[in-house]
């Protein structure tokens, strides 16, 4: 059985760093805004159904998947994290250095653990997934709650590849603001969220327009030999709307669905966008799927596959990332590319 609880040692530990928080102001007024824009603390945000206080700046950041950490390093704050795990891919050149200076608390591809997160003391914890806030994980959130660390879960996925109704860009530059805010830089989430607004307006000005729109496959991963692919209620449905293309699983019951190759045979999209993943499992980089769909007796014969009709964007920017602006600009150019 998996064991839940740390040692009473490392549970007191942990419990004494989410108190002083509380009364570490001058602690953490070093490294917070100042003026008339700071944040005023304790604040209290609705977070998927969960109302969270946030007592002082935080100072010991766990970010429960590499991602997560990205985002942080990037609203100046890179240096409070004290631990990540899922790590995925390589991170970017330009934040490379100050990334590789943060403790993995797991292996390469693997989740951050409730042990484990319990030995950073953590004073704040931040995930992209729900999936990595329940006991089997990390702990969930009440639990870390309980235990004076609160947490923030984006709202993209606050149930397990739910579809969100209203997920676009406006919902990861809100998240922005927000963490700008909990991290005591609510500037620095006003300044992240103009910057990569201007990068997607950009790219959808540059869209060509067409009489009737693609018909594209998002395609994220297999699961033994299952393709598995973009559906609705997530940023690869928005980014599809924004650009003037047809998702081909929009009417999946799931963000991120579990089809079949018959299913995507007989959708015949005119293009196939590939999540370029390095996580290690199958079929997980995007020549291995260019590879797959070629051998495969059903989608070697369609058009887009004999046509080399493929688009690549890193499976990272599919979800919720810094990275996920960027997806859209690569999609514009890969279709003017294609023709």
């Amino acid at each position: 059985m998996k064991k839940i609880t740390a040692t009473l040692t490392a549970l007191m530990a942990f419990t004494v760093a989410g108190c002083a928080g509380d009364t570490s102001s001058d602690a953490a007024g070093k490294d917070t805004a100042k003026g008339k824009n700071a944040t005023a603390y304790p604040f209290t945000l609705d977070n998927c159904g969960t109302k969270v206080t946030y007592k002082a700046a935080p100072q010991k950041v766990v970010a429960l998947n590499q991602t997560a950490a990205e985002i942080l390093i990037h609203l100046g704050v890179g240096d409070r994290i004290a631990g990540t795990g899922y790590e995925i891919e390589k991170a970017p050149a330009a934040i490379a250095e100050e990334y590789a200076k943060i403790p993995q608390l797991s292996a390469k591809g693997d989740t951050v653990k409730h042990e484990k997160l319990l030995e950073a003391q953590p004073d704040f914890v931040y995930s992209s997934f729900a999936s990595f806030l329940t006991k089997e994980e990390a702990g969930d959130r009440k639990e870390l709650h309980d235990l004076g660390v609160p947490t923030y879960l984006t709202e993209f996925d606050c149930s397990y590849h739910e579809a969100v109704a209203d997920a676009d860009f406006d919902m990861l530059f809100e998240e922005y603001r927000r963490l700008g805010r909990i991290m005591g830089r609510p500037d620095a989430g006003e300044k992240l969220a103009t910057e990569q607004k201007a990068v997607v307006d950009k790219a959808v000005g540059e869209v060509e327009k067409r009489d009737k729109p693609l018909k594209v496959m998002w395609f994220y991963s297999t699961f033994e030999g299952t393709p598995w692919a973009a559906g609705p209620g997530g940023l690869p449905q928005h980014i599809s709307e924004l650009v003037g293309v047809e998702n081909i699983f929009a009417d999946a019951k799931s963000k991120w669905a579990e089809v079949s190759w018959d299913e995507v045979a007989a959708r015949n999209p005119d293009v196939v966008i590939l999540a370029d993943l390095t996580r290690g499992e199958p079929n997980d980089t995007a020549e291995e799927k260019i590879e797959l769909l070629k051998k495969d007796p059903l989608t070697s014969k369609l058009a887009a596959v004999q046509g080399d009709r493929f688009i690549t964007i890193p499976g990272s920017h599919m979800d919720p990332a810094y990275g996920s602006a960027s997806a859209v600009p690569a999609l514009v150019d890969g279709l003017r590319k294609l023709g």
